[in-house]
């Protein structure tokens, strides 16, 4: 179990902290906002009614002792940055802050932020990918180069085994998982004699440039 910080109870800091709850973390969350407090404060550890610009409030609640601080302030600039500052001044071990924009994002990154996250930015690169390949389903970026994505199995691969498309050797990628559209079943442990049928999405890892040459096939 970790203990996690999150300063700023909008939509993207709520569903975050709810999140981590849910997964057996310890989780305190401030924000000035009482009405939002009260609405969160059954889902998480703690809940603190309070100003996270003021040093003295991050002194009260022990905010260098949390593993991670997620500053979730966009909507005021100056105070992200500002707590930012401060947490990392005080010596938090990891500090992530959600970005508003691009200038945003490079003033953070300036004053030490070890994260900055910037959603909806992100997400529209996400539905741009999904978009842009047309077999895609969905895709889960590893780094700039390397994603695991879910892909409709080409039509050419239909009633072949994996053995027989040699899929590693010819495309540079592994299939780790097979799921049936129909009735959502998955396969894990993939055996050469796998065959691929009509409905079946692929669960593959590998390079974003080798995974694309799968739209040509």
């Amino acid at each position: 179990m970790q203990s996690f910080m999150v300063i700023g109870i909008g939509r993207f800091g709520n569903a975050l902290a709810r999140e981590l709850y849910k997964d057996g973390h310890e989780v305190l969350v401030i924000d000035q906002n009482e009405e939002y407090i009260q609405k969160i404060a059954d889902e998480v550890t703690h809940a603190v009614v309070g100003d996270a610009t003021d040093q003295q409030v991050l002194d009260a609640v022990g905010a260098r002792n949390f593993d991670c601080a997620i500053v979730a302030i966009a909507s005021d600039i100056q105070d992200s940055i500002l707590v930012t500052l401060m947490l990392k001044e005080m010596g938090v071990g990891y500090v992530i802050a959600k970005a508003r924009n691009s200038m945003h994002t490079k003033v953070l990154e300036k004053i030490g932020a070890d994260k900055v996250v910037f959603p909806e930015h992100e997400m529209g690169q996400r539905l741009a990918q999904v978009i842009a390949m047309k077999n895609v389903i969905d895709y889960l970026e590893l780094s700039d180069d390397y994603s695991i994505m879910e892909i409709v199995a080409p039509k050419s691969w239909y009633g072949k085994t994996l053995r027989e498309i040699d899929v590693r050797a010819k495309f540079g990628i592994t299939v780790i998982a097979v799921r049936d559209e129909k009735n959502g079943d998955l396969t894990v442990s993939l055996h050469a004699e796998f065959k691929i049928e009509e409905g079946n999405i692929l669960i593959v890892l590998g390079a974003n440039e080798d995974i694309e040459e799968l739209n040509n096939i």
